[in-house]
């Protein structure tokens, strides 16, 4: 199968602390803080992120995602596997800046299909909301 080479890719500063922001990524807790309901993190190589979502977004979608563990280096790097039916992968990294912390997220592997298209798409979209939201968690303690 042909893999559609082009990532998507993002980038925002947040201002708070890198550890307060990795952990919001990385652990059960802080992701359930702005993101996900009862997700379950396993922080480790050949561990695994299980994303929970209820009544999620204007749909109220109920859904997981198991999501397995490549690399972790805290608080600097995150790299995880991502859509069960056909992998892709996930790179985050944490840069440590004077006004806060640069996440950056790069994903790919999405199939050269149509389908694999408008996942990538969606996803794209979805990496900005997140980011997004990860930002008004850390600096505003805001949950959607």
């Amino acid at each position: 199968m042909s893999i559609f080479a082009t990532p998507i890719i993002h980038k925002v500063l947040i201002k708070s602390d890198r550890k307060k922001v990795f952990d919001s990524m990385t652990t059960a807790e802080g992701l359930d803080g702005w993101f996900t309901n009862g997700t379950v993190v396993d922080l480790r190589p050949e561990g695994k992120i299980i994303f929970k979502w209820a009544d999620w977004g204007v749909d109220k979608v109920s859904t997981q995602a198991v999501c397995p563990i490549i690399e972790v280096k805290v608080p600097e790097r995150l790299v995880f596997k991502w859509w069960e039916d056909h992998y892709t992968t996930v790179e985050m990294d944490f840069v440590e800046v004077e006004e806060g912390t640069i996440v950056s997220v790069k994903e790919y592997g999405y199939p050269d299909t149509l389908e694999g298209h408008q996942r990538c798409l969606e996803c794209a979209t979805g990496w900005g909301e997140a980011l997004t939201l990860l930002k008004f968690f850390c600096e505003h303690g805001l949950r959607y």
